[in-house]
């Protein structure tokens, strides 16, 4: 077993595990995403876009979940910090997931099943741009959001690798911010263009 100073157990299987579901969630949709609006194959499979996007919406649902279990296994078979493991950093911890799950509620409230999982590339989209809370904060309140959590679950965890898997989250959302935004962002340029 190879600690790094007794913090984290780069053997464990599960970190590669963890470390895979991280970067398949963004990768699926961001790949899914591109194939529908190029090929419409989801919509030809299931005759409808709405239908279509909302099996692609459950399996990104799916996934998410299945990355979260995966993250919250292995930070519980990882070596724990005794100083993380003060009631301080669990109150931040929880701090942070209250605000991420504030985050992620209202963005979802605010864009709804469709304008969160995908329905731009379904050609299902919004009237305009979401301007109103979370958003006119941040620009991307949902990754902001879910980061927030998985870091909240690491401090309240007392887990140095929790710590660092938190950043690596925030990483892989960023690489997935610079594919997908450009792309959405074509997408209503487009939707413009047919309005003037």
């Amino acid at each position: 077993m190879e600690n790094l100073n007794g913090y984290m157990d780069v053997n464990d299987w599960r970190l590669l595990y963890a470390m895979g579901t991280i970067i398949l969630s963004p990768l699926y949709w961001n790949v899914i995403g591109r194939l529908e609006m190029k090929t419409k194959f989801f919509t030809s499979i299931f005759g409808s876009n709405y239908i279509g996007c909302y099996f692609i919406g459950l399996t990104i649902l799916m996934l998410g979940f299945h990355r979260d279990y995966r993250f919250y296994d292995l930070i519980e078979a990882q070596p724990k910090s005794d100083f993380l493991d003060q009631e301080s950093f669990k109150f931040i911890g929880t701090a942070l997931m209250v605000v991420g799950t504030i985050l992620v509620l209202t963005s979802y409230w605010r864009l709804g099943f469709t304008g969160t999982f995908l329905g731009d590339y379904f050609g299902i989209l919004l009237e305009e741009r979401v301007t109103t809370f979370p958003f006119n904060i941040f620009d991307n309140p949902m990754y902001i959001g879910s980061t927030s959590n998985f870091l909240g679950l690491a401090l309240r965890s007392a887990s140095p690798c929790g710590i660092i898997m938190s950043g690596f989250v925030y990483l892989v959302y960023w690489i997935g911010l610079l594919l997908e935004e450009p792309y959405t962002e074509e997408i209503y340029r487009q939707k413009n263009e047919k309005l003037t």
